[in-house]
């Protein structure tokens, strides 16, 4: 049982560091974060299907899409696109009811975004809130799920 915890954790971080070098010479640091945090939630979300090798697969490939769609969002957006982001995702986890979207826009840019909080609960002594969130670059629009929890300091952290 702990070795197939171990390869679970073991092959998105492999996959994933291999996919962030593989981005080239041209990838900055937003498509690198983009790649490695895709690849997070990608296998986040592959680790909920399936069992026994089912399991490994499932976080296999959610690992690569999951680095894919990072990368491809990570590219694109700028600091400013991040900081619109981030303001709306710390609202939408501490004062958005359940199943209410708020978004953001850069004007500069034309990007924007979404957040829906869609599940709000206590873990561990803390509150964690599971989202939907949506980014609009170019025209073309990606989506992810996640969970974000709030820290003693009152921060809220990606999970």
């Amino acid at each position: 049982m702990r070795k197939i915890k171990k390869t679970l954790i073991a092959i998105p971080l492999a996959l994933s560091i291999g996919l962030a070098g593989c981005a080239g010479t041209n990838s900055g640091p937003k498509q690198t974060g983009g790649t490695l945090l895709g690849a997070g939630l990608g296998a986040l979300a592959g680790s909920q299907i399936g069992k026994g090798r089912g399991k490994l697969v499932a976080v296999a490939v959610g690992t690569l899409a999951g680095a894919y769609l990072g990368s491809e969002v990570g590219q694109s957006l700028d600091r400013a696109d991040k900081l619109h982001m981030a303001r709306t995702s710390a609202t939408a986890f501490e004062r958005v009811p359940t199943g209410q979207t708020t978004g953001w826009t850069n004007p500069d840019s034309g990007n924007s975004g979404t957040v829906t909080p869609t599940r709000t609960y206590q873990s561990q002594g803390r509150y964690c809130r599971e989202f939907q969130q949506s980014v609009t670059v170019g025209g073309k629009t990606e989506e992810a799920y996640g969970t974000a929890c709030r820290q003693p300091d009152g921060s809220w952290e990606i999970a």
